[in-house]
Order: structure tokens, then C-alpha cells, then sequence
């Protein structure tokens, strides 16, 4: 459960690539971008350029990530929220449903998924934290958190390739999808299949691994298919190098006997196969994976189609939510609302990206591009997003409707 090789690699590097989805080049893309809805910032041109030395020169000392902070943070959410999860599961079975108890159901739901969801994010910081200082938190991480929750860290490594620079946005980009050149639906099922992903989890765990033990030519299909946490349903994973086989197989074990667990342990115990859990468990799935979905419609502007993109406007491309922090850091927990400067600087810790952040806007230039990446709030976005993915549409029905006539 320690051992995580993908979160040593150097984000920045650009290894060879394949063929990259969307040939059009960047000239076009941006081409197109620009018929998009004034909603969405464009790239600059003349005087406002972005200056890496400059910001980094702004926040080059808040590079080092606090252990206490991480441990206390991550304990503390995990600790309550499996509290106020079994809170939701017994109370109503030892109370029935009196009023305060449908009450105190429904505050427990709902610290129940704020608490998971920070616990969770921490997955996207096992990504980028130092090797050194950080193993055992690892291990806790997966042990508490992780494999009781089915989203053991190997199921982020690629993760990585979301912050190389000719990877972001293309089909080497599993946690991307080109949603303002889509039709709306493809956004209403981003979020709806939510009600899927917890059985297809259990699943993965409890049928897939153990057919990858039993029948090893299954496993690179199950690795290449069904072992990313992705956002693009097509995404393919590279093969698994033996030290990375060797930690799935481990946290794949652990997960199965926690899936077994949730299907056979109260026939085991008391004689009968329904299980209350299932019910709760399933709520807060949904309820969490929602939350998650809706978070990660507003983490970018999705106005890539799937060439490569410049520097510039992958940074346009992606927001920071600086405001109403005690509101956006209940749905972007760890640092995820500061999304834009995460993937400025990946290696900053989550504890300091706030602070990071009020320095660029204080320290950068007033025509920087980064100024353009802060968003009022998550709805604003996803309304822009709507609209966008709306005008696509009319404008490719409109080409549809004039080559027929033609």
C-alpha cells in the first residue's frame, strides 16, 4: 500500500508521443475557440504575457509541504466522517424513524460526504507529494480511506499525465473531455453516472481482480480499461511495469476483501444477506461521487478539442475559485478550487496554494494572464459551460442542416 512509483515522476516531462486526437493544429483550435461564447476568456496577445520566473520569484518559498498539517487534516475528516456514517447506518435501527432521528440522518449525510470527500481528495496530493517523509502517510491513506472507499492510489497515477504540457487535453489525457465541443447531454451524463460507477467499483474489485489472478492474459485489459480514475471513458492506461503490477495487485486484494465483506458479512453474522449498509453505502456514493462530478465541471473551461494546446491556454483553460472560501472549499476540498494554480505549480502543497495565490494577484503584472483564471463561483462556470457546449451544438446542426441542403 506504500509504495506509489508514480508520484516521484517529473510532471513536466514530455516523453515521445503517439498520435495525438485532433489534428487540426493549434492555429485552428484556437481558431475555434474563439467562436465559442464570450464567457470564456481567450488567450492575450501583444502585452500580457505569463512569467514563470516572475511567479515563481512570488511563491518560490511555500514549496515545502507540512506533515502535521497533512496528518491532523486527513485524520481528523476521515475519523468524523466514518462517525457520522455509521451515526446515518445505526441510529435509525436502534431509534426507528422518530423526526430528530430522520433529522440527524440527514446532517449525518451530509457531513458524511463533506468529510469522505476531503478524505478522498487527498489522492491528488499522494500524486505530487516528495518521495521522502511521506510513505507512511501513504499507507494510512490507503488503509483508512483509499481501500475501504474502493479508490485505492493506483487508481491515480496517471493522474501525472493530466500535468505534462503535450499530454493535456489530448487522448494521453484521461482526465480530460472536449465538453464545450459536445452536445449537452454529454454533460448531464458526466454527472448522472454517478448512479453507475458504485456497482461498476464493487465490480472491479470483487469480480475483475480476482479473474486477473486466476486468468493473467485478462489483467492488461482490465489495467488498460477499468484501473483509471478518469473523466474520458475512452482513455486507455499504459501497461503496468512490474513494481506498479505489484502495488495494484496488493491494493486490489485488500479492496476485494472489503467488497466481500460488504456482500457476505451480514450472512455471515446474522444469518440474513440484506444489509442495511447497502442502502447507506449507495446514498453516500452517490451523494460523493455527485459532489465530485459537479466540482470537476467547474475545475476546467473544457474549450480543447484535442490537439494540443499552448501554455496559454491550457492556463486559460483552467479556474481558480479564490472566493466564498467557506463555501468552495466544502465542494473543491485540498486545494482543488485553486485548480488553475495547481497546474501552474503542481508541486505546491494544498495548505499553501491560498496564500500562493493572494501573492500572484498582489505581485503579477495587472494585464498577467492569471488574473483571468479566477471564476466568481462553481455556477457561473457551469453555466458558461452549458451555454458553450448549447452553442456547439446549434453550430454543428447548422453545418449539418447546409451540407444536406447542398
Amino acid at each position: 500500500m506504500s509504495v506509489d512509483p508514480a508520484a516521484h515522476e517529473t510532471v513536466h516531462n514530455t516523453p515521445k508521443l503517439g498520435s495525438i486526437r485532433g489534428t487540426a493544429g493549434r492555429e485552428a483550435s484556437t481558431q475555434r475557440r474563439g467562436r465559442s461564447q464570450g464567457t470564456t476568456p481567450q488567450p492575450t496577445s501583444g502585452g500580457g504575457q505569463f512569467s514563470f520566473a516572475e511567479a515563481r520569484s512570488l511563491i518560490g518559498d511555500l514549496t515545502q509541504p507540512n506533515a502535521k498539517i497533512y496528518w491532523t487534516d486527513f485524520l481528523a475528516s476521515i475519523i468524523v466522517g466514518f462517525v457520522a456514517f455509521h451515526v446515518m447506518l445505526f441510529v435509525p435501527q436502534v431509534y426507528g424513524f422518530e423526526p430528530w432521528v430522520i433529522g440527524t440522518v440527514a446532517v449525518s449525510y451530509v457531513v458524511t460526504i463533506t468529510l469522505f470527500m476531503r478524505s478522498v481528495m487527498f489522492i491528488h496530493e499522494l500524486v505530487h507529494l516528495p518521495k521522502q517523509g511521506f510513505k507512511a502517510f501513504r499507507i494510512v491513506w490507503n488503509a483508512l480511506c483509499g481501500i475501504p472507499l474502493f479508490v485505492p492510489s493506483f487508481l491515480y497515477y496517471p493522474h501525472v499525465d493530466h500535468h505534462r504540457r503535450k499530454h493535456y487535453g489530448t487522448d494521453h489525457d484521461g482526465e480530460y473531455l472536449a465538453l464545450s465541443h459536445h452536445s449537452r447531454w454529454w454533460i448531464v451524463g458526466f454527472i448522472l453516472q454517478s448512479a453507475v460507477i458504485p456497482v461498476l467499483g464493487l465490480f472491479r474489485f470483487v469480480v475483475l481482480s480476482p479473474l486477473c489472478w486466476l486468468i493473467p492474459g485478462l489483467r492488461p485489459i482490465v489495467h488498460r480499461h477499468a484501473s483509471t480514475m478518469v473523466v474520458d471513458p475512452f482513455y486507455e492506461r499504459e501497461d503496468a511495469s512490474k513494481n506498479v503490477l505489484r502495488v495494484v495487485v496488493m491494493q486490489e486484494f485488500f479492496c476485494f476483501l472489503v467488497g466481500a465483506w460488504i456482500i457476505c458479512g451480514h450472512k455471515i453474522v446474522f444469518g440474513t444477506w440484506f444489509n442495511p449498509l447497502w442502502i447507506v453505502a449507495y446514498a453516500v456514493a452517490i451523494g460523493l461521487l455527485t459532489l465530485n462530478e459537479i466540482r470537476t465541471l467547474g475545475a476546467h473551461r473544457w474549450t480543447g478539442d484535442g490537439s494540443e494546446m499552448t501554455f496559454e491556454e491550457q492556463l486559460l483553460d483552467s479556474v481558480n475559485y479564490p472566493h466564498h472560501p467557506w463555501l468552495s472549499e466544502l465542494w473543491g476540498p485540498v486545494g482543488t478550487r485553486y485548480h488553475a494554480l495547481h497546474h501552474l505549480f503542481p508541486r505546491l502543497p494544498y495548505h499553501n496554494l491560498g496564500k500562493a495565490h493572494r501573492r500572484l494577484m498582489e505581485g503579477l503584472p495587472a494585464d498577467s494572464p492569471y488574473r483571468q483564471t479566477v471564476a466568481p463561483n462553481l455556477f457561473s462556470e457551469i453555466v458558461a459551460l452549458w451555454k458553450r457546449a448549447g452553442d456547439r451544438n446549434s453550430v454543428r446542426q447548422e453545418e449539418t442542416t447546409q451540407r444536406a441542403a447542398a
